[in-house]
C-alpha cells in the first residue's frame, strides 16, 4: 500500500544540519528579481533577508530530486505536485548563520483521486533557539483512497469589496536560470525539451521562486522594506508562471494581515497563487 496514515502521521524525516552566508542570501534575492534599488537586499552592508529564504536555506548545495519515500508512504515523483507553503518566523533570519532542520510528517489527507502529504520542519540556530517553521503540503494524484480522513477546510473568507491594491511586478527572462542556483536543479525550469515533455510549451518559473517574489514585493510595499516585520506567510499554489511573465498581485489590507491573490498577466489573469496570507506586525 503507497501510503498507510496510521504508519505515516507523525513519522520524523530526518534532521539536516546546514549553514548559510551573506553571499547565499544575496544570490537568493538577486534570484527574486531585487535590483539595484533594493541595496538592502543586494548589499552586504545594511543587508537584510526576506523571509522566503527559509525554503532554500536547507537545500542551498542539495542538487538531487527528492525521494517521496518515508515511513508510510511510498508514491511516484512524478505524480506530485506542491501545493501550498507556509512560514512562520520566530524572529527576523540572520545575514549568516548554522541551524538543524529536523522534519516529520504532520498529517495526510485522502483527497479520493488523490493524496495529500503535509511536512514539517522546524529549524533551530546551533544553540538551540528557534529560527523558523515550514509547512509544504504535496499532492499526489492517483494516491488516494486509502480510506484516510479528508482533513479540515481551510477556504479563507475574502472580503466582498475590491482589492486595496493592485500591483504588477514583471519576473526576469533568465530568473528561472538564476533561481535554481539556490538549490532546485530540476530540468523542467531550464531544459526546453524536457518541459515540452512535461507538457509545456518552454520551461516555467519554480513556484517557490514566484513565492518569494511577491513576498519581497509585498514587503518594499506595505512593510517598509523590513523583513523582521513578517509574522507568517502562506499561498497556494494554482498555477504555473513562465519567465519574463508579469505577475498581477491584487491585496486586501487588514489589521495585521494581508490577503493576496497573484496571477500572470499576459495569459488573460490565470491564477498562480491563491489564499495568500502575510500576517505582519
Amino acid at each position: 500500500m503507497p501510503i498507510d496514515p496510521a504508519v505515516a502521521i507523525g513519522a520524523h524525516i530526518g534532521e539536516v544540519s546546514f549553514a548559510w552566508t551573506p553571499s547565499d542570501v544575496l544570490l537568493y534575492h538577486l534570484a527574486l528579481g531585487a535590483g539595484p534599488d533594493e541595496q538592502r537586499y543586494t548589499y552586504e552592508r545594511d543587508l537584510v533577508v526576506v523571509p522566503t529564504f527559509a525554503t532554500v536555506a536547507a537545500n542551498l548545495r542539495v542538487f538531487e530530486p527528492p525521494a517521496l519515500s518515508f515511513p508510510g508512504v511510498e508514491i511516484d515523483l512524478a505524480k506530485v505536485l506542491h501545493g501550498k507553503q507556509e512560514i512562520t518566523l520566530h524572529g527576523p533570519i540572520p545575514v549568516e548563520g548554522k541551524a538543524v532542520a529536523r522534519s516529520r510528517i504532520a498529517d495526510v489527507f485522502d483527497k479520493g483521486k488523490a493524496a495529500v502529504i503535509v511536512q514539517e520542519v522546524d529549524v533551530t540556530s546551533a544553540d538551540g533557539s528557534p529560527l523558523w517553521t515550514a509547512r509544504s503540503s504535496i499532492f499526489a494524484r492517483g494516491e488516494g483512497g486509502f480510506g484516510g480522513s479528508r482533513g479540515p477546510s481551510d477556504r479563507i473568507e475574502w472580503p466582498s469589496r475590491d482589492p486595496d491594491f493592485v500591483l504588477e511586478t514583471p519576473t526576469l527572462p533568465q530568473q528561472a536560470l538564476l533561481y535554481r542556483l539556490c538549490g532546485d536543479r530540476n530540468p523542467l525550469h531550464a531544459d526546453p525539451a524536457f518541459a515540452s515533455a512535461a507538457g509545456f510549451p518552454s520551461p516555467i518559473l519554480h513556484g517557490l521562486c514566484t513565492y518569494g517574489v511577491v513576498a519581497r514585493v509585498l514587503i518594499n510595499e506595505f512593510l517598509d522594506g523590513d523583513p523582521s516585520r513578517v509574522g507568517s506567510f502562506a499561498t497556494k499554489f494554482a498555477g504555473v508562471v513562465f519567465p519574463g511573465e508579469t505577475l498581477r498581485t491584487r491585496v486586501w489590507r487588514g489589521d495585521d494581515r494581508l490577503l493576496v491573490s497573484t496571477s500572470a498577466v499576459e495569459r488573460e489573469d490565470a491564477p498562480v497563487l491563491a489564499d495568500t496570507v502575510l500576517t505582519f506586525t
